[in-house]
């Protein structure tokens, strides 16, 4: 075994030993917090939420880790359009019985990601885009960093009844233009539901980045009544 793949798995290793050793004294701690269901969104300031103890834009990827008491996978993406973006993945998150996975987007400068994009050991093949492989050092600065948005993937399906019994009428109901996908839009909570096609899908962004969320789907939905229209 070479030098560097080495301490690569030393590097490794030492990370998931103190995120474990982390684990342990966050349940020793840290009474048992009661936000556990994606309806409990609170805002610390208008500009703010939190959602399951986390606040976008403050808590990190290390916090979240012990919050969902996971190893999380993060990654660093070259999206199909050529853009780069770092996340974190959680399989197999329990909260208040309900089973889901859950996406954290990592906040990181784009010169840091540019760089960390650099020093990857490789590339993967991936749903949306390329995983790259990154050093142990990387996977730990992206661990150390705050989260931007949130991902939501419940296990069971729940239809639009429930959650507009759970959050409220949407500010907006959105349908796609193709298939029968719509998202329930809450632009005072940073929050967008779809629903459609399986299982709900739950995007948390703070409301100041609401609109940054939620513009691809205005420009999908102004396209598709463009085309409608006689003479175009």
């Amino acid at each position: 075994m070479t030098n560097w793949r080495k301490q690569y798995w030393i590097w490794g290793l030492l990370i998931i030993i103190s995120i474990l050793l982390s684990f342990f004294r966050y349940s020793a701690d840290t009474p048992v917090v009661p936000d556990d269901l994606p309806w409990q969104i609170g805002h610390p300031t208008a500009d703010t939420s939190r959602i399951f103890a986390l606040t976008l834009g403050a808590s990190t990827v290390a916090e979240a880790e012990r919050r969902f008491r996971e190893v999380a996978k993060p990654g660093l993406f070259r999206m199909s359009d050529g853009r780069l973006a770092a996340e974190a993945y959680f399989e197999q998150v329990n909260l208040a019985g309900l089973k889901a996975k859950i996406v954290v987007s990592i906040s990181i400068p784009e010169e840091e990601l540019q760089a960390i994009y650099d020093r990857g050991l490789g590339m993967r093949a991936g749903i949306s885009g390329k995983r790259i492989v990154l050093r142990p050092e990387d996977q730990a600065r992206l661990r150390a960093l705050p989260i931007s948005g949130l991902t939501y993937l419940p296990a069971v399906s729940l239809d639009e009844a429930t959650f507009v019994r759970r959050f409220g009428r949407p500010g907006q109901r959105l349908p796609e233009r193709k298939g029968d996908t719509v998202h329930l839009l809450y632009p005072w909570h940073g929050l967008d539901i779809t629903l459609g096609g399986g299982k709900p899908v739950l995007q948390y962004v703070p409301p100041r980045d609401f609109d940054r969320l939620v513009q691809p789907l205005l420009a999908d939905a102004r396209a598709s009544s463009d085309r409608g229209q006689p003479g175009r």
